[in-house]
């Protein structure tokens, strides 16, 4: 049964926003898009564009002929830059709660088929809950890649959204979300406040729930792609949530087994420098960059995120786990923990 919050949220996308400009803050706003996404998005229908309401860039490498699925597709933006990436052998699937949303996405496909050059869509958009994909018909172990953009802070069930994801992907299988976060837990009152829900803000999990909410569904080590601090820019929504901070973060993790620590087994990757439009490195997360050709000693998650997923292929990775050597000096760069703030919008 639909919440009076999932009730309200439906609402606020389906009939109060009618563009990205009727949004009342710059939370679900999009920066540093790669030039070839750019490319692909300026072949997109208006209607698509005018009506995308996410946040940050959600879209990860090595996606051709995968299975993706994009929690919250909305107008299906994303889901139709994926279906020219993943190309006519792979297939995505937009789940979204909005009647509204999944006309406009539905409408367009066969365009965006036709434009792609495909002879048959590869793009579906199905109406369901991300709390409960069953109600989408997603079956275990079936998706190759997770993508939401600026959603997932709606849900109304944090854990049961996450745990739902785990369920579908497959062993190996990736999420990689845009989403906005807290540095601390919301208070209730501004939980229910239907505007600060709706703009992505008053959903927002604190940091650290997060972090234990995944380690109880088994992901013990996950990573931070890129982390900007939010601006609100509007007086009185800022009076409303007074000193709480909001985070955009880009999040992978991946559907392994690994361990609750970094450690050294002194294994060595590295980057072949194959994978499509990233000639001359790999950025797996905030603290590595694999130079082509340079060997970089990595932890074992590490070794593990690029031996047991879709990036094998693009790694030469040495050693194995049968002698250790303790704790491996693994984190973030001081940058990467720092508190500035980044204003730009290019919706």
């Amino acid at each position: 049964m639909e919440t009076t919050i999932q009730s309200q949220v439906r609402d606020y996308y389906g009939t109060q926003l009618t563009t990205s400009q009727d949004l009342k803050t710059n939370a679900c706003c999009t920066t540093d898009i790669p030039a070839a996404h750019r490319r692909i998005l300026a072949t997109l229908e208006p209607e698509v564009l005018d009506k995308y309401y996410g946040c940050g860039v959600c879209v990860p490498p090595a996606v051709a002929d995968c299975t993706v699925l994009d929690l919250g597709s909305g107008s299906g933006r994303d889901a139709f830059l994926l279906s020219k990436l993943v190309g006519e052998n792979g297939h995505v699937i937009g789940v979204d709660m909005t009647d509204e949303q999944l006309a406009v996405a539905r409408r367009h496909v066969a365009t965006h088929t036709e434009r792609f050059g495909y002879t048959q869509p590869n793009v579906e958009f199905r109406k369901g809950y991300i709390e409960d994909l069953r109600t989408a018909d997603i079956a275990d172990n079936s998706v190759d890649v997770v993508v939401s953009n600026c959603v997932l802070n709606l849900s109304t069930d944090k854990a049961a959204t996450y745990r739902e994801i785990f369920r579908v992907l497959k062993p190996g299988g990736e999420l990689f979300i845009s989403d906005v976060f807290a540095d601390r837990r919301i208070p209730e009152a501004l939980r229910q406040d239907p505007v600060l829900y709706g703009e992505c803000l008053s959903g927002a999990l604190y940091e650290q729930d997060f972090r234990r909410l995944l380690h109880e569904l088994g992901i013990r080590d996950y990573r931070l792609t890129e982390r900007r601090r939010l601006t609100i820019e509007n007086a009185e929504i800022e009076q409303k949530v007074g000193n709480i901070k909001f985070y955009s973060l880009t999040v992978r993790a991946f559907k392994l087994d690994l361990e609750d620590q970094c450690e050294d087994y002194g294994q060595v990757a590295t980057y072949l420098g194959s994978l499509p439009d990233e000639p001359h490195g790999f950025t797996l997360d905030d603290h590595h960059y694999f130079e082509t050709g340079r060997p970089v000693l990595v932890c074992g998650n590490t070794a593990d995120m690029l031996t047991q997923t879709r990036y094998a292929s693009y790694f030469n990775v040495t050693g194995d786990k049968t002698r250790h050597f303790g704790l491996f000096p693994c984190g973030p760069s001081p940058s990467a923990n720092s508190d500035a703030v980044d204003s730009s919008c290019s919706c």
